[in-house]
């Protein structure tokens, strides 16, 4: 046992030894390693301090190297600068002396140049002054258009009123026309114009074709403008000043053509008149001709003549208002309005009127009128309902049994109307006719007024129109009662479809 262990021992001893040993080289060669790091790092740091003294060296080299470069460039700058101002000099001397000499001849320059300045501001000041002068001679001769009527037209009254006598209505507007014609005006103020007289409501229709706005001078004066060069430039006139002088201006042309329409006609034959101012000029949107009408109205010979159209003070603007008459807000941006007559009613021959309202019964039966007394009938349910209206001559009427006209200038126009007294359902066709007589009259509404009945296909037709009204035998009753007062029968032989028996009684 004790020799075991001596064994174990020496093992032991020798495992140690090993141990330090192999420790002590490692130990060894960590110092060698260590050793040579060092080594190099000294090495390295040798090679930097000789490269730094080569970069120092090389540097001061490059710096006396561009001192000597600017030494001698300095050198070369001063004698070129020395030689420039010799130069210089001598040049400068030569201008002055050239300069001498021009001033010399811009002194004499100056002086022709004033003096021919001198005279062309006096032309064109003489210039200046005279296309004011113009200027102000028309605006002065626009506002004169009312109060320089021609005196002495009722001499014309006697001519007009034979015109009249032989060849009617349309000769009589004819000599109108003509005398009309023949009156001096400012030139571009009176352009084409027409005339309708309707003998019937002594009624004349007027329309003329106005200016436009610039036959309003847009420059207020020329003035001598002493710029370089000197010229006469146009003054604007304020833009306001040029719309209120047009609208005076139209105000002016309408009144004026009234009184002289007036003047020329008999008080006879003519008691209302009716004025249309329309313009021709082309629509800015679509380049198309347009004539809008910029003033409407409508007075009678006595209401006019009350108007003092030479007193200076007059203000036509307001005279056409006291006139009720339609004028455009906005004439010179050729807004129109609604005339109050918008057509031509020598189309039509006026049969004379018949009062049938007078001799009915209490309660008559419309079925027991004849044909011109139901028509008659109709015009005065119309004149009580507030419109205007005519029954036409039998003869060639167009199909046309009355005509009525609504003097309201938002919603009024032509109303042509039919009247059909008949026992049966009114055919389609009927319809369809009246809406071409529409068309060819440029009617704004049709009325076919029945003692019977319409169809689904009429009615239907009516409503797409959007122009056309009918009225059954049951409404004309009701209108008849209401308006007039009169309790009417229709003796039709058999209620028709949707009635009842108490509407024929």
């Amino acid at each position: 046992m004790p020799r075991k262990k001596s064994l174990t021992g020496q093992l032991l001893k020798a495992y140690q030894d090993a141990k330090k040993a192999k420790a002590a080289e490692l130990k060894r060669q960590e110092q060698e390693q260590a050793r040579r790091v060092r080594a190099a790092e000294q090495a390295r740091a040798r090679e930097e301090r000789e490269r730094a003294r080569q970069e120092r060296e090389q540097t001061q080299a490059w710096e006396r190297a561009r001192k000597e470069k600017e030494r001698q460039d300095t050198e070369r700058a001063r004698k070129a600068a020395q030689i420039e101002r010799d130069l210089e000099k001598r040049q400068t001397a030569k201008k002055q002396a050239e300069e001498r000499r021009k001033r010399e001849a811009a002194r004499a320059k100056v002086t022709a140049e004033r003096q021919a300045k001198q005279a062309q501001g006096e032309r064109l000041k003489a210039e200046a002054t005279e296309r004011t002068a113009q200027v102000l001679e028309r605006v002065a001769a626009l506002d004169a258009v009312l109060l320089h009527r021609q005196p002495g037209l009722y001499a014309n009254r006697p001519t007009v009123e034979d015109a009249f006598n032989s060849d009617g209505a349309d000769g009589m507007t004819a000599a109108i026309e003509a005398v009309i014609g023949q009156l001096s005006d400012p030139d571009g103020l009176r352009g084409e114009s027409r005339s309708v007289f309707a003998p019937e409501t002594r009624e004349l229709v007027v329309e003329v074709d106005l200016p436009g706005q610039e036959v309003v001078p847009a420059v207020a004066q020329f003035r001598y403008k002493a710029s370089s060069p000197p010229e006469v430039v146009p003054q604007p006139r304020k833009e306001i000043e040029v719309k209120q002088q047009y609208a005076r201006l139209v105000a002016c042309l309408a009144l004026r053509t009234i009184d002289e329409v007036l003047a020329v006609s008999p008080p006879a034959l003519v008691d209302t008149i009716a004025f249309n101012g329309h313009v021709r000029s082309k629509d800015r949107a679509t380049g198309k001709a347009i004539r809008p009408c910029l003033i409407s109205v409508r007075c009678t010979r006595a209401d006019f003549e009350e108007l003092v159209l030479d007193e200076p003070a007059l203000d036509p603007v307001l005279c056409l208002r006291h006139l009720n008459a339609i004028v455009s807000q906005h004439p010179y941006d050729l807004e129109a309005v609604r005339p109050v007559v918008t057509f031509d009613l020598g189309k039509y021959k006026f049969a004379p009127e018949v009062d049938v309202v007078a001799g009915l019964d209490s309660r008559p039966d419309l079925m027991a009128l004849d044909p011109i007394e139901f028509e008659h009938l109709i015009r005065r349910l119309f004149e009580a309902y507030g419109m205007k209206a005519w029954v036409t001559q039998a003869s060639r009427d167009d199909g046309v049994d009355a005509v009525a006209t609504n003097e309201d200038p938002m919603t009024g126009g032509l109303c042509i109307i039919q009247a059909k007294r008949t026992k049966n359902t009114v055919p389609a066709e009927a319809v369809r006719a009246l809406a071409g007589v529409m068309h060819d009259k440029a009617a704004a509404k049709g009325i076919l007024i029945t003692t019977a009945w319409f169809g689904k296909t009429s009615l239907d037709f009516a409503y797409r129109t959007g122009r056309m009204q009918l009225i059954d035998g049951r409404g004309l009753k009701a209108l008849l009662q209401e308006h007039l007062g009169i309790d009417a029968l229709i003796g039709l032989p058999k209620v028709p479809p949707g009635w009842a028996p108490d509407d024929l009684r």
